[in-house]
């Protein structure tokens, strides 16, 4: 029989699933066989390859080495985030080179050979998702320049060319949504990731199965998500702590730190490549001139740099986001260096309120293009991990009432939805 996968690589968390039967299964992945896969890779720092080239780990493997490793080695996370980026060809890790597509590589295979083992074998048909708008996209081109680059990483993990059909992730979500349904809805779709949030409008039901065909009235796209909300707790409550705003001296004068090392701070996709020979020597010279407390601030900077620290930071401001979507105060804490401060939800919504507002615009905009309005929509399937923080639920309430929101199976719908997609081809 004939195997038709659905693959979902996302800037957080990846996952691969089949349809059997009348149902879907999904890949486990370590210890805990969770049904999603982290997509993050590390490096050892002593471990060689052919050619010399290190060698890598990814997902739960990566994290579990990385932990283990205290520092010696390299952690990248986010590739997704850079594959629209025509500046961003590749990285050096431990003077070997490598390309951004072999980097997304590495982590697709590993998606792949677990996908094979556990869901049958090799698959005929893989059925790829793909947000309306990448991060970091300006234009069409953009989007088409890294939906080329993802097919090329694909190809370099060993899935075959002529296999691959790339859908856009809403419309996998629906396909998901509409699996539970017995009568034709009106549904909006609102996925949101790591780098992108993403919205469709489409006519989903049993008819619509019968047809095999859905009616998509609309779909929209911002590039920002879960990522910016993140950087924002970064730059309020991380980034003073560890020098920014401040100053140093050199040659007996005043120097601004440089902003452009808080902003990679800020990037998740961008902290593990501040690890250059160039960027901590910078850093020396700045302890060397910095006083006081600011000498501390910026020693415990660069003690994050050096010992690659992103994944401890990415994970005390996952904590603190989770818990401002259930209560209205939370602290952060993060143990080395020691940060400790209570932040509030208002306070919280302020920082991101640029963002919600854009999300927001998205939104009605799908809905003026599509000549819709709020009231024929019957309902909103919200699915991702910022689909919890309560400010961007509201933007939703606010137009289609509360009564009209639904969520469910958050981290896997997109690709439960592209497996079920797979199989209708």
């Amino acid at each position: 029989m004939a195997l038709a996968f659905g693959l979902d690589f996302g800037t957080t968390n990846s996952a691969i699933a089949v349809v059997q039967g009348d149902s879907v299964h999904l890949a486990r992945f370590g210890a805990d066989a969770a049904s999603t896969f982290r997509s993050v890779l590390f490096f050892d720092a002593e471990e060689r390859g052919p050619r010399g080239k290190p060698l890598s780990a990814a997902g739960p493997e990566a994290i579990e080495r990385y932990l283990a490793a205290e520092g010696a080695g390299r952690l990248i996370l986010s590739t997704k985030s850079h594959l629209a980026s025509r500046s961003l060809k590749g990285t050096q890790i431990f003077s070997s080179a490598f390309s951004l597509e072999s980097l997304v590589g590495l982590i697709a295979e590993a998606l792949r050979r677990g996908g094979e083992a556990q869901l049958g074998g090799a698959a005929t048909k893989i059925v790829v998702g793909r947000p309306v708008r990448f991060s970091g996209a300006v234009t069409a081109a953009d989007d088409e320049f890294a939906v080329g680059r993802l097919r090329a990483a694909l190809g370099l993990a060993g899935f075959a060319e002529e296999s691959l059909v790339f859908e856009l992730e809403p419309v996998a979500a629906a396909y998901h949504y509409e699996s539970r349904l017995d009568r034709d809805e009106l549904v909006l779709i609102a996925d949101f990731g790591g780098g992108t949030s993403d919205f469709s409008l489409l006519r989903v039901g049993p008819e619509a199965r019968r047809r095999g065909a859905r009616e998509i009235l609309g779909v929209e796209g911002v590039a920002l998500a879960g990522d910016a909300f993140d950087a924002k707790i970064l730059r309020h409550l991380v980034a003073p702590e560890l020098g920014r705003g401040g100053s140093y001296r050199i040659q007996g004068k005043a120097m601004p730190i440089p902003p452009w090392l808080f902003s990679h701070l800020e990037r998740w996709h961008h902290l593990s490549f501040l690890k250059t020979p160039q960027n901590l020597l910078l850093l020396d010279r700045i302890l060397e001139g910095a006083e006081g407390a600011q000498r501390a601030r910026v020693a415990a900077f660069r003690h994050v740099i050096d010992d690659d620290l992103a994944y401890q930071l990415y994970r005390a401001v996952e904590r603190a986001k989770v818990e401002l979507s259930s209560r209205r105060y939370a602290t952060f804490r993060f143990a080395d260096p020691k940060i400790e401060k209570t932040v509030s939800r208002d306070e919280f919504e302020a920082w991101i309120a640029p963002e919600l507002a854009a999300v927001a615009g998205c939104v009605d905009r799908l809905l003026a293009a599509s000549a819709t309005e709020p009231a024929r929509v019957d309902r909103v399937f919200m699915t991702g991990g910022s689909s919890f923080v309560p400010a961007v639920r509201r933007i939703f309430e606010e137009r289609f009432g509360a009564a009209k929101l639904q969520g469910g199976d958050e981290l896997v719908s997109i690709a439960s939805g592209l497996a079920l997609r797979a199989r209708d081809l």
